[in-house]
Protein backbone atom coordinates (compact mmCIF):
# COMPACT_ATOMS: atom_id res chain seq x y z
CA UNK A 1 0.00 0.00 0.00
CA UNK A 2 1.20 3.23 -0.91
CA UNK A 3 0.89 6.28 1.93
CA UNK A 4 1.22 9.81 1.20
CA UNK A 5 2.56 12.53 3.98
CA UNK A 6 2.87 15.99 4.31
CA UNK A 7 4.87 17.52 6.64
CA UNK A 8 3.83 21.52 7.04
CA UNK A 9 4.62 24.70 8.67
CA UNK A 10 6.46 27.66 8.42
CA UNK A 11 9.90 28.33 7.03
CA UNK A 12 12.27 28.03 9.97
CA UNK A 13 11.18 25.06 11.76
CA UNK A 14 12.64 22.38 9.97
CA UNK A 15 9.48 21.29 7.84
CA UNK A 16 12.18 20.35 5.09
CA UNK A 17 14.19 17.95 7.52
CA UNK A 18 11.45 16.74 8.53
CA UNK A 19 10.82 14.66 4.86
CA UNK A 20 14.62 14.28 4.51
CA UNK A 21 14.78 12.62 7.88
CA UNK A 22 11.47 10.51 7.29
CA UNK A 23 12.80 9.35 3.85
CA UNK A 24 15.95 8.39 4.68
CA UNK A 25 14.44 6.44 7.75
CA UNK A 26 12.30 4.52 5.42
CA UNK A 27 14.58 4.05 2.34
CA UNK A 28 17.22 3.14 4.06
CA UNK A 29 16.88 1.61 7.54
CA UNK A 30 12.72 0.10 7.51
CA UNK A 31 13.19 -1.34 4.11
CA UNK A 32 10.66 0.76 2.06
CA UNK A 33 10.22 3.09 -0.74
CA UNK A 34 10.37 6.28 -0.19
CA UNK A 35 10.28 10.03 -2.23
CA UNK A 36 10.08 13.05 -1.08
CA UNK A 37 9.19 16.53 -2.58
CA UNK A 38 9.36 19.87 -1.34
CA UNK A 39 7.86 23.20 -1.43
CA UNK A 40 8.08 26.65 0.01
CA UNK A 41 7.15 30.23 -0.62
CA UNK A 42 9.65 32.81 -2.24
CA UNK A 43 10.02 34.38 1.24
CA UNK A 44 11.75 31.41 2.97
CA UNK A 45 11.35 31.98 6.23
CA UNK A 46 7.75 32.95 7.82
CA UNK A 47 5.97 31.75 4.94
CA UNK A 48 3.96 28.04 4.16
CA UNK A 49 6.27 25.44 3.43
CA UNK A 50 5.66 21.57 2.97
CA UNK A 51 8.05 18.69 2.48
CA UNK A 52 5.80 15.59 0.60
CA UNK A 53 6.51 11.64 1.11
CA UNK A 54 5.33 9.10 -0.87
CA UNK A 55 6.11 5.79 1.04
CA UNK A 56 5.22 2.19 -0.41
CA UNK A 57 6.68 -1.18 -0.14
CA UNK A 58 7.36 -1.49 -3.63
CA UNK A 59 8.76 1.20 -6.28
CA UNK A 60 7.14 4.46 -6.15
CA UNK A 61 5.62 5.31 -9.53
CA UNK A 62 4.39 8.53 -8.85
CA UNK A 63 6.56 11.23 -6.35
CA UNK A 64 3.76 13.87 -5.65
CA UNK A 65 1.48 13.73 -2.73
CA UNK A 66 -1.97 14.72 -4.37
CA UNK A 67 -4.01 13.59 -1.59
CA UNK A 68 -2.44 12.92 1.66
CA UNK A 69 -3.26 10.03 3.87
CA UNK A 70 -1.23 11.98 7.18
CA UNK A 71 -1.06 15.73 7.22
CA UNK A 72 1.28 16.97 10.03
CA UNK A 73 0.98 21.24 10.24
CA UNK A 74 3.18 23.12 12.76
CA UNK A 75 1.90 26.16 11.87
CA UNK A 76 -1.94 27.77 11.50
CA UNK A 77 -1.05 29.00 7.71
CA UNK A 78 0.46 25.65 6.51
CA UNK A 79 -3.19 24.15 8.11
CA UNK A 80 -5.11 26.41 6.33
CA UNK A 81 -3.39 25.97 3.04
CA UNK A 82 -3.16 22.23 3.04
CA UNK A 83 -6.28 20.94 5.34
CA UNK A 84 -8.30 20.88 2.44
CA UNK A 85 -6.04 18.12 0.46
CA UNK A 86 -6.08 15.66 3.37
CA UNK A 87 -7.89 12.93 2.43
CA UNK A 88 -11.56 11.37 4.04
CA UNK A 89 -10.38 8.96 6.81
CA UNK A 90 -6.67 10.90 7.00
CA UNK A 91 -4.47 11.46 9.93
CA UNK A 92 -3.96 15.07 11.43
CA UNK A 93 -1.30 15.76 13.56
CA UNK A 94 -1.07 19.45 14.78
CA UNK A 95 1.38 21.61 17.02
CA UNK A 96 -1.94 21.79 19.61
CA UNK A 97 -0.33 25.60 20.94
CA UNK A 98 0.56 26.58 17.06
CA UNK A 99 -2.76 25.29 15.09
CA UNK A 100 -6.10 25.84 16.16
CA UNK A 101 -8.58 23.12 14.04
CA UNK A 102 -11.97 23.81 12.89
CA UNK A 103 -14.72 21.76 12.82
CA UNK A 104 -15.39 19.21 9.95
CA UNK A 105 -17.88 16.79 8.82
CA UNK A 106 -15.03 14.54 7.51
CA UNK A 107 -13.98 11.46 9.07
CA UNK A 108 -10.37 12.69 10.15
CA UNK A 109 -8.34 11.35 13.39
CA UNK A 110 -6.85 14.52 15.18
CA UNK A 111 -3.28 14.24 17.22
CA UNK A 112 -2.31 17.18 19.16
CA UNK A 113 1.08 17.91 20.85
CA UNK A 114 2.81 20.67 22.18
CA UNK A 115 5.89 20.11 20.60
CA UNK A 116 7.02 23.99 20.66
CA UNK A 117 6.59 23.69 24.38
CA UNK A 118 8.12 20.78 24.67
CA UNK A 119 11.48 22.10 22.67
CA UNK A 120 11.85 24.86 24.57
CA UNK A 121 11.46 22.48 28.13
CA UNK A 122 13.89 20.78 26.23
CA UNK A 123 16.17 23.96 26.11
CA UNK A 124 15.65 25.01 22.36
CA UNK A 125 12.79 25.76 20.28
CA UNK A 126 14.41 24.80 17.06
CA UNK A 127 13.89 21.49 18.22
CA UNK A 128 10.32 21.39 18.10
CA UNK A 129 10.23 19.35 14.57
CA UNK A 130 12.28 16.61 16.37
CA UNK A 131 9.49 16.85 19.32
CA UNK A 132 7.09 16.36 16.42
CA UNK A 133 8.87 13.46 14.47
CA UNK A 134 9.00 11.39 17.76
CA UNK A 135 5.01 11.73 18.33
CA UNK A 136 4.82 11.01 14.08
CA UNK A 137 6.47 8.19 14.23
CA UNK A 138 4.45 7.05 18.16
CA UNK A 139 1.05 7.55 16.21
CA UNK A 140 1.03 6.47 13.06
CA UNK A 141 3.43 3.47 13.14
CA UNK A 142 4.93 4.28 9.19
CA UNK A 143 8.05 3.92 10.10
CA UNK A 144 10.40 2.74 13.64
CA UNK A 145 11.57 4.70 16.10
CA UNK A 146 14.93 2.57 15.59
CA UNK A 147 15.25 3.66 12.05
CA UNK A 148 14.34 7.51 12.87
CA UNK A 149 17.25 7.26 15.58
CA UNK A 150 19.50 6.05 12.64
CA UNK A 151 18.65 8.99 10.74
CA UNK A 152 19.22 11.66 12.41
CA UNK A 153 23.29 11.81 11.86
CA UNK A 154 24.35 13.78 8.92
CA UNK A 155 20.53 15.35 8.72
CA UNK A 156 21.25 17.08 11.93
CA UNK A 157 24.69 19.01 13.40
CA UNK A 158 26.49 16.99 15.47
CA UNK A 159 26.85 19.42 17.90
CA UNK A 160 22.78 19.18 18.90
CA UNK A 161 22.57 15.25 17.91
CA UNK A 162 22.02 14.64 21.86
CA UNK A 163 19.31 17.53 22.19
CA UNK A 164 17.65 15.90 19.00
CA UNK A 165 17.82 12.47 20.46
CA UNK A 166 16.07 13.76 23.59
CA UNK A 167 13.50 15.93 21.24
CA UNK A 168 12.37 12.79 19.44
CA UNK A 169 11.80 10.41 22.12
CA UNK A 170 9.91 13.34 24.24
CA UNK A 171 7.45 13.93 21.74
CA UNK A 172 7.95 9.48 20.70
CA UNK A 173 6.62 8.99 25.04
CA UNK A 174 4.10 11.58 24.25
CA UNK A 175 2.56 9.59 21.09
CA UNK A 176 2.69 6.61 23.32
CA UNK A 177 1.01 7.83 26.13
CA UNK A 178 -2.12 9.35 23.59
CA UNK A 179 -2.33 6.29 21.94
CA UNK A 180 -2.88 4.44 25.81
CA UNK A 181 -5.31 7.01 26.94
CA UNK A 182 -7.49 6.13 23.98
CA UNK A 183 -7.74 2.24 24.24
Amino acid sequence: MMIEIRFSGFGGQGIIRCGLITGKALALFDNKHATMTQSFGPEARGSACSSQLVVSEDKVLYPYVTNPHILVAMSQDAYEKYYPELRDGGTLIVDGDLVKVKPDKRNIKIYSIPATRFAEELGNKIIANLVMLGFFTAVTKIVSPDAMKKALPGLVPDRFLDLNLKAFDRGYEYGKQILTSQK
